[in-house]
């Protein structure tokens, strides 16, 4: 078989000489793919963290259900990490009727007991009663003719807010439109919808578009407002 390296010194010379120069193209190729793929720091813990900030964290949701279940989970999250939420989500969808407010608001006794012993949702008696009561509030105002898109995203003018944050330091845990939906939601009968809760739910949803500057969803994100 025939050799493929090259016959005489000069091109050996030539070959070593052009290897730096492919290796820079290289490792300069990686860095700048490593860096179109810069995300927010928060979400770096794990794979299920990774993809949700990659694929839902800030896309403005629209759907009243989807809205729901949203809120419901972010309330669930109260006191605890949302990775914990994120790793139950499937089984929550499974036994809250796929958040459904007309089948969760019939919910009795025994279905909450039966929920109470199951592991694979965040056992809390008061945040499952919250779910309850969320989904007849829920039921209540759309009764009136409002949707909960729209009583939602009147907090911010309809239109998602463009955040530059450089840092995650300068991110906001509440603002006043976040305090403002919290007191418009307790007082259509909501629980669990705190100000840092409701901010959450405002990233989580799209109201705001809180991926930093540096993160490669940024543009992304801020481009579905247009």
């Amino acid at each position: 078989m025939e050799s493929r390296r090259p016959k005489c010194r000069c091109c050996r010379v030539m070959v070593f000489l052009a290897l730096p120069i492919v290796l820079d193209s290289a490792l300069h190729f990686g860095h700048l793919k490593e860096r179109a793929m810069e995300r927010c720091p928060w979400c770096e813990g794990f794979d299920l963290y990774r993809r949700y900030h990659d694929e839902e964290w800030g896309v403005p949701v629209h759907d009243d259900r989807e809205l729901f279940e949203l809120l419901v989970l972010e309330g669930a999250q109260a006191g605890l990490s949302w990775a914990t939420v994120l790793k139950k989500r499937v089984h929550y969808r499974e036994v809250f009727d796929g958040f459904e407010p007309s089948r969760i608001a019939a919910y009795d006794e025994a279905k909450i007991a039966s929920l109470l012993a199951d592991p694979g949702i965040i056992r809390n008696r008061a945040k499952v009663a919250a779910t309850i009561g969320n989904a007849r509030a829920y039921l209540e105002l759309t009764a009136g003719g409002t949707r909960l898109r729209d009583f939602l995203w009147r907090f911010v003018d309809d239109a998602p807010i463009q955040n530059d944050w450089h840092a995650p330091g300068e991110v906001p845990a509440a603002t006043p439109r976040s305090d403002a939906m919290s007191k418009a939601l307790v007082r259509a009968g909501f629980k669990f919808v705190g100000t840092t809760i409701c901010y959450a739910f405002m990233q989580a949803t799209g109201m705001v578009n809180d991926h930093l500057i540096t993160c490669f969803r940024h543009q992304a994100v801020r481009a579905l407002a247009r």
